[in-house]
């Protein structure tokens, strides 16, 4: 089975100190153990950039529109840029998946309430069997819930979702690590 890592709005400009990000530190760190497990095992990993407005933090060429420093990106690596909390809506994030032949997606990234949520669900919509690693994502805390209680919620909800090829699997991200572990396994005693 092929992977894609799906890594949606990792960018300077949500990470500031005006709204900070629950677990951010250790965030980057899984999601770059899940970048290296995907490229391992054939996979694509795909970054997803938001161009904001003008004035907006993540306004394109901006020093917020930029990918956190500590993310490990690769040159092979692909970069999709978006313009609305959709990570498919006027992308070409589904030709390229479909180009690839990626049978399951991973989605991760921030935000939990806003891009990632919806590009769970536009996923799910269009049949890609998908996993979103249950400590993989990241939110601000709002006025009216905690980051943990968004992330909470978002988790339990994408885990019941109804769609064409069922919810999402929600899992630890060291599970998917190990699971995409153990599918190389099998395709190479294949």
């Amino acid at each position: 089975m092929t992977h894609a890592l799906i890594v949606i709005d990792m960018q300077q400009g949500s990470f500031g100190e005006a709204a900070p990000r629950h677990d951010s530190v250790a965030l980057v760190g899984r999601l770059n153990e899940l970048a290296g497990a995907v490229r391992t095992n054939g996979g694509a990993v795909v970054f997803i950039q938001h161009d904001g407005p003008a004035g907006d933090p993540h306004q394109p060429d901006l020093p917020g529109w930029r990918l956190l420093a500590d993310l490990d990106v690769h040159q092979d690596d692909t970069i999709i840029r978006k313009t609305s909390c959709d990570a498919f809506l006027d992308t070409t994030l589904d030709a390229f998946l479909r180009s690839r032949a990626i049978e399951c997606l991973v989605i991760t990234g921030c935000a939990t309430d806003y891009c990632v949520d919806t590009t769970v669900r536009s996923a799910l919509a269009r049949g890609y069997p998908t996993v979103v690693p249950s400590d993989g994502h990241t939110a601000a805390n709002r006025p009216h819930l905690t980051a943990a209680k968004i992330i909470e919620h978002h988790n339990a909800i994408w885990a019941d979702f109804i769609a064409p090829g069922g919810p999402a699997v929600v899992c630890p991200s060291s599970d998917v690590i190990h699971q995409i572990g153990v599918l190389r396994d099998r395709h190479l005693r294949a």
